[in-house]
């Protein structure tokens, strides 16, 4: 039947004779680019014959054993680290965020304690903060008598200000400055005023050593905090960021004392980070409210959405669209919230499995602070003529800044792939070369001659299956076995 004539078929058309198969196997061995193959079939000698078969299959060991390990190098991802400091005839100048360590105006809080424990709650999403059980009942009391009391707009009235009575000097390479060329941000440190920040045009620098001068009075008589909740130093506190990203003062930020000159001098750090798996980063998430990606800002992202659906209401110092939280809902839901996303971890950082990984672009502005004491005997009489304030004042309540550029470069960290595909298949290539003389064309060869083995194979199978057997109908049956009981009965 069909399973005969396939027979046929293979037989006379793919499967060659035993002599020419022999005859496949001489030809291939003879003419393959495979290096010490030839040599194995075509020597006589017994000796030599079981040499080269040792040489070829050791140099084949080496090779596997080469390619093996080149593999798995390339699959443990590993990286190098460059750094190229490149310099530059001007540099963007970064924005820098001034608070003072003195919150609330002292007239303002005078008769209400209550509002640093509640601020302290507030920026408890920003800076974590315990509030000890003690004032639990001071703030139930408060917050039930003062519902529809806004800790927003009252920190942003009677919180720390900026105008020419707390900023008395301002320069930016040789040019003035004013209170209105900074912008107003909320942070831990209830009001603060930002330099150069991302509304503006790039401010630039084209001589180191000159950067941006300040002089702040911080007025400790009009502004105060409380020390029983561990505020008790007086100055100003500043962090240096990129223009695209929030400040951020927990464990970033810079002191400088009331009495005392500050110089600081910054360098910029670029990072370059890979993408998973050879690094941590992500390239393919985006922030809502942010223009460029950052942790600190994906994180307070995650939190606002967690908040959000759990509470009916959006913090204003988170970013955000949703219905502002009224202080009922910070004490009994937004606080707690907060606790137990950090507790169970919902929003993390750092790897690349994380809610917020580390940006693949990042950066920094390392520094290095100088401080001295402000002002000479001359200096502090100028100051108290100009001011009309005493020398005392002066030593109490004045602050000197200065920021500026080491030198006009900046470093770039670049993390990069050690091992890269096209390295992989060199390294690949320069072992099957050196210890086989193999090639992709080499690779070709043997991939057809195993190909063909494997269809001879099959073959073989195919011949060796047992006849199927041939189901005709009923009427063809008796027919049959009549013509049979026919034929015996004549012979």
């Amino acid at each position: 039947g069909i399973l005969e004539k396939i027979r046929l078929c293979l037989i006379k058309k793919l499967l060659p004779h035993l002599e020419g198969r022999r005859n496949y196997h001489e030809e291939f061995a003879s003419s393959t680019s495979f290096h010490g193959v030839h040599n194995i079939v075509h020597t006589q000698s017994k000796a030599r014959r079981v040499l080269w078969l040792l040489i070829v299959a050791g140099c084949l060991a080496i090779v596997i054993w080469q390619i093996c390990s080149r593999f798995i190098y390339y699959f443990s991802w590993p990286t190098t680290t460059t750094v190229v400091v490149q310099y530059v005839e001007n540099i963007k100048f970064p924005a820098v965020t001034f608070c003072n360590l003195n919150r609330f105006q002292a007239h303002a809080v005078s008769n209400l304690k209550v509002i640093f424990l509640i601020w302290n709650i507030v920026s408890a999403i920003l800076q974590k903060f315990v509030v000890e059980d003690k004032y639990s009942p001071e703030l139930n009391d408060f917050l039930l008598g003062n519902q529809n009391f806004s800790i927003k707009e009252f920190t942003r009235k009677n919180g720390f200000y900026l105008n020419s009575s707390t900023l008395l000097e301002c320069d930016f390479f040789g040019k003035p400055c004013y209170p209105q060329d900074f912008e107003h941000v909320f942070t831990e440190y209830g009001n603060c005023f930002t330099f150069n920040h991302n509304d503006l045009s790039a401010r630039r620098v084209s001589l180191s050593g000159r950067g941006l001068h300040l002089l702040f009075d911080v007025q400790q008589d009009k502004f105060t905090d409380e020390p029983a909740l561990g505020y008790t130093d007086a100055g100003i506190t500043f962090v240096i960021h990129s223009p695209q990203e929030l400040p951020r003062f927990d464990g970033l930020g810079l002191l400088t004392p009331v009495g005392m000159h500050a110089q600081v001098a910054i360098r910029q750090l670029k990072s370059i980070i890979q993408e998973y798996p050879w690094g941590e980063c992500k390239p393919d998430i985006k922030l809502q409210y942010h223009k460029i990606y950052s942790t600190n800002g994906c994180l307070l992202e995650c939190k606002a959405r967690y908040i959000q659906d759990w509470c009916g209401c959006l913090p204003f110092i988170l970013p955000g669209n949703g219905t502002e939280c009224d202080l009922l809902k910070f004490y009994k839901c937004v606080y707690p919230a907060v606790y137990y996303i950090e507790i169970k971890g919902l929003c993390t950082v750092g790897t690349h499995n994380s809610t917020c990984p580390v940006p693949c672009e990042e950066t920094d502005y390392p520094t290095t602070v100088t401080y001295s004491s402000f002002g000479g005997e001359k200096a502090i009489k100028y100051f108290s003529t100009k001011l009309k304030k005493s020398p005392e004042y002066i030593r109490q309540n004045l602050v000197r800044i200065e920021i500026k550029y080491h030198d006009l470069s900046y470093k770039i960290t670049q993390q990069q792939k050690a091992l890269t595909i096209s390295e992989l298949l060199a390294d690949v290539g320069g072992q099957l070369g050196l210890f086989c003389g193999a090639s992709m064309i080499t690779i070709i060869e043997l991939l057809e001659y195993i190909f063909t083995n494997f269809c001879w194979m099959c073959i073989f199978l195919l011949l060796k299956a047992p006849e199927m057997p041939q189901w005709n109908n009923p009427s063809q049956n008796q027919a049959t076995h009549k013509e049979k009981k026919r034929g015996i009965q004549e012979c």
